[in-house]
């Protein structure tokens, strides 16, 4: 394209435009050209959004009075009526259940979550050092109302917001969708999901694809807070509705998991990390967990330091679906980014998007000792269990401490993982290895093994680095346009090599004199140390159980009568 030209989609279709053109367009007012200028976007045709499923959402109870809204805001409350009709059925004033510790008044671990919010919440927007910054991430609604801004306060945002939103609308005028726009040194992804759109401005050598992906999980941490049902059918109700009312609060949930996504290869790989742990031991505490149930108790999930120790299942649940890596990764950063689960017993509501969006689960949220690194989370769709569900935590914790399993894990945690030296292969400095061949009727969650990071990459600069070059390699082999098997890659001070079969996903990084034939036959020792390892490096078949199910409560909610809603993230209101 020449210089001075600019590019115009109408319908879908490309063409040049030079200067003159754009100042009749301008003049007439056309609505279904879009003209971006030097920028190239890429656009996607529309498709008619699906319908969204009626499904029962929890009552939650409310802690003492609350002053009510006014009339207007009185129809925002939400609907659990199977229906799907839009009757008021409860207010979003309600509080969240949360139980402390016996004796100790009830802790808020969103309230927790407020304080101490990080400085660059008051950055100026106008100064430098806003616009330094590597990537911003924007979160804003269908009428331009800003929702969250990773830097900077979104009411200083709000004219910038407005502007995202009319190059959204203007594009869609077109019958088109804007996905992207490209400058020289700036990547602006666009991800728009329901009333909600969600904007990422990087200068980070990230792929469209990966930036989408990063978007797509803040968008699952609302859901996780509010439901989609919730967020559709307030924004039916009110199109310039400010959702920061309902999210007040959250906004260092969302600071942790950009942070994460930043710089925890669990996101880049769609996979969740185990602990190393002896096959006997993991067996056996799966067994606790197997033995410790009740009705309508879903998932029963031991983590240690964000590493999964074993999942047990309920099995009529898994005969329908699975417990998915991003469900795990949202509950995992929602417990690590709030002290105030430390407090003692937690009960409060959660929605898991990917295994139901619309729905709520009830988790009990307690740490099984004094140092606050192995955390028993329980899933149940009832929201009266508290008593029997602690009761469950109860069993668990007095059989681990028959079996001595907590000191077993802490032995297992003090031992950092395992180092690459371990593997016999000269010149691996570290790798990424995610397995494939789960067998579909197993229902197990993806899973993925990685040494400690060790020299020469001690610092955080080196460490970033190298999660850059992984993440470079991953564009590469998950790109839409031309995907690859198989990269060998020269960089600066290291050789890396990715692999990707039917049954495994491997990015080693190997020193910088190791020649591709060198790296192949490394990768050949490595993944015959991974197979005498899977034992201890994975969980291979997941442990079931079975409950006597409470009639009117299910795993995706009841199909007779209807029930109060609440999204239980409602204590700063």
């Amino acid at each position: 394209m020449e210089s001075g030209n600019y590019v115009s989609w109408v319908n879908g279709d490309a063409e040049t435009l030079e200067p003159a053109s754009l100042d009749r367009m301008a003049e007439s007012g056309a609505e279904n050209e879009s003209v971006m200028a030097n920028h190239s976007v890429a656009l996607e045709e529309t498709k008619e959004s699906d319908s969204v499923d009626s499904c029962e959402l929890p009552e939650v109870r409310e802690n003492g009075s609350e002053e009510k809204d006014e009339a207007s805001e009185k129809d925002l409350s939400d609907s659990a009526s199977t229906d799907n009709t839009l009757e008021d059925s409860s207010e979003f004033t309600g509080r969240p259940i949360i139980v402390g510790s016996k004796g100790e008044e009830p802790v808020s671990p969103f309230r927790v979550a407020s304080e101490g919010v990080a400085a660059h919440r008051d950055e100026d927007i106008t100064a430098e050092s806003w616009r330094a910054h590597w990537k911003h991430v924007f979160v804003l609604s269908e009428a331009g109302k800003p929702i969250y801004s990773r830097y900077g306060n979104e009411e200083a945002l709000s004219s910038t917001m407005g502007v995202m939103m009319a190059l959204v609308s203007f594009v869609q005028t077109g019958d088109n969708i804007i996905r992207s726009i490209y400058s020289d040194d700036h990547k602006v992804v666009f991800v728009q999901q329901g009333p909600l759109v969600l904007v990422s401005v990087s200068r980070t050598l990230q792929s469209e694809q990966q930036l989408c992906q990063e978007l797509l999980y803040v968008y699952y941490q609302i859901i996780s807070m509010l439901t989609q049902t919730s967020i559709t059918r307030i924004f039916e109700r009110k199109k310039n509705y400010d959702l920061r009312r309902l999210l007040a609060g959250s906004e260092k949930i969302l600071d942790s998991l950009l942070n994460l996504l930043d710089s925890d290869p669990s996101f880049l790989l769609g996979a969740v990390q185990c602990l190393p742990l002896s096959s006997s031991l993991r067996e056996s505490l799966s067994q606790t967990l197997q033995k410790a149930t009740t009705s309508n108790l879903i998932f029963s999930i031991l983590i240690a330091k964000n590493q999964l120790v074993t999942v047990v299942q309920e099995k009529a649940v898994i005969e329908d679906t699975r417990l998915d890596p991003v469900d795990l990764h949202l509950l995992l950063n929602l417990i690590g980014a709030s002290s105030a689960f430390q407090a003692g017993e937690i009960w409060t509501p959660i929605c898991l998007p990917k295994f139901n969006p619309n729905g709520y689960f009830y988790a009990y949220i307690s740490y099984l000792d004094p140092e606050c690194t192995v955390c028993l989370l329980l899933l149940s769709t009832d929201k009266e269990a508290f008593y029997a569900v602690s009761d469950c935590k109860r069993r668990i914790e007095e059989s681990m401490r028959t079996q001595n399993s907590l000191q077993a894990i802490s032995a297992g945690l003090e031992s950092h993982s395992y180092s690459a030296s371990q593997v016999g292969v000269t010149d691996l400095r570290h790798f990424m290895y995610k397995a494939l061949d789960i067998p579909e009727n197993h229902k197990q969650l993806t899973q993925f093994t990685s040494p400690e990071i060790e020299a020469p990459y001690c610092s955080e600069g080196e460490r970033e680095r190298l999660f850059d070059l992984y993440r470079y390699l991953h564009s590469r082999i998950h790109s839409s346009m031309r995907p690859l098997k198989l990269i060998y890659h020269v960089a600066e001070k290291e050789t890396l090599l990715a692999w990707v079969t039917s049954k495994f996903e491997l990015y080693t990084c190997f020193s910088p004199l190791v020649t591709k034939a060198m790296a192949i036959t490394a990768i050949t020792k490595l993944l015959r140390w991974i197979k005498r390892e899977e034992d201890r490096l994975f969980i291979r078949y997941p442990p079931k159980y079975s409950t006597i199910p409470n009639p009117a409560k299910g795993p995706r909610g009841s199909k007779g009568g209807a029930e109060q809603t609440d999204n239980g993230f409602l204590s700063v209101l």
